[in-house]
């Protein structure tokens, strides 16, 4: 089954990493396989026993027809996985710069490198402004 994992490590909190199941490995744990994220000398993927609180399936594909706006929140694709942020600018060709609260840090992404953040609740997929 394809997923999506978060950790509590630093300097990983709040991204969400591609994954798959491979097979329950305890009460609530789930050995997983992630998509991009590798072992040190880069010849495998990485595996590791993750808590079921911190699975989820990958969300739904959200067309965005006229781009981002100011203030959008958005989960941008960066080292290996998606990290939650905010649009603080929209520059030209389809650029744009997203503010990260978590590391109080702003950096540059291509639309394509952009989707609409989502929340998994109560079984379901909601946009924040829904909520």
């Amino acid at each position: 089954m394809q997923v999506e994992v978060t950790t509590d490590e630093d300097g990983l909190k709040g991204a969400w990493f591609a994954a798959t199941i491979i097979e329950p490995s305890g009460e609530d744990e789930y050995l997983i396989e992630y998509k991009t994220l590798t072992n040190d000398d880069d010849t495998e993927f990485l595996r590791e026993d993750i808590r079921a609180c911190n699975i989820r399936p990958c969300p739904p594909e959200i067309i965005v027809v006229d781009g981002f706006k100011v203030m959008d929140e958005v989960d941008a694709y960066y080292n290996e996985g998606w990290w939650v942020g905010v649009i603080a600018k929209v520059l030209i060709n389809c650029n744009y710069v997203v503010y990260f609260k978590e590391y109080d840090e702003k950096i540059t992404f291509k639309q394509a490198d952009l989707r609409t953040h989502q929340d998994w609740l109560n079984g379901k997929w909601v946009v924040p402004s829904e909520v």
